[in-house]
């Protein structure tokens, strides 16, 4: 399901992905692609949301992360131009890889140098006006009774230096469908709840850590109280 699509809009995607100015666009055929994977799955994303995204502005997207199902949904959720932050080993994957290297911000969680060359490149993609997005537990937990793990402080450094807000996501049902359990999952609903912005006006790389529990408590928060 992933990967027929991509070879029929092959031509498309491979124009699209030769300009950076494109992007957008680009986006707009990535969400359309998300949507023919999830609902030719047999997922059935359902969304619902506190508040309004602004689509003139810039956000830092979080979510908690169990599934590759989560890259899809986020861009099911999210109409703002993103870029993916992700690790490098998914451009790995045939087909899917190809694009994923040419759009995504990859990282090479073993090197400092890739690190920094991370935040360098998300802040050029800020300044254009491109929102970013981030799994901020910093890959899926082996361990799967593990409801979220700690956040890494990357995506926190990033919306402090740049002035802009936090939008937390909880995808309440991702491990449950499509987990990286082979052979386990199922069809059904996968829901996803869009937080309230958290605002990171006055915030200073001193209180990164205070903004990294804040959004992932509103996350943990959700997922709590999904199980009662």
């Amino acid at each position: 399901m992933m990967g027929i699509p991509i070879v029929i809009l092959f031509p498309i995607l491979l124009i699209l992905t030769s300009r950076e100015q494109w992007y957008a666009q680009f986006f707009v055929v990535a969400r359309f692609w998300a949507k023919i994977v999830l609902y030719g799955s047999g997922f059935i994303p359902r969304v619902k949301k506190e508040a309004k995204i602004n689509p003139q502005r810039s956000y830092m997207f979080v979510a908690n992360h169990t599934s590759m199902a989560d890259i899809m949904l986020m861009l099911y959720c999210v109409k703002n131009p993103f870029v993916f932050v992700g690790k490098k080993e998914l451009a790995k994957i045939p087909i899917f890889g190809f694009f994923y290297k040419r759009t995504c911000i990859l990282v090479d969680r073993n090197s400092q140098k890739s690190r920094k060359e991370v935040f360098d490149r998300a802040q050029a993609r800020l300044q254009d006006g491109t929102s970013i997005c981030i799994f901020p537990e910093g890959g899926v937990p082996e361990d799967e009774s593990v409801l979220l793990d700690e956040f890494k402080d990357g995506a926190f450094r990033l919306a402090i230096d740049h002035q802009i807000p936090i939008l937390p996501l909880t995808f309440l049902d991702n491990k449950r469908r499509f987990s990286y359990t082979f052979f386990s999952g199922s069809p059904g609903k996968m829901r996803a709840y869009v937080h309230k912005e958290i605002l990171t006006e006055g915030f200073t790389q001193e209180r990164k850590k205070e903004l990294n529990m804040i959004a992932r408590n509103v996350i943990l928060d959700k997922l709590k109280s999904n199980q009662l």
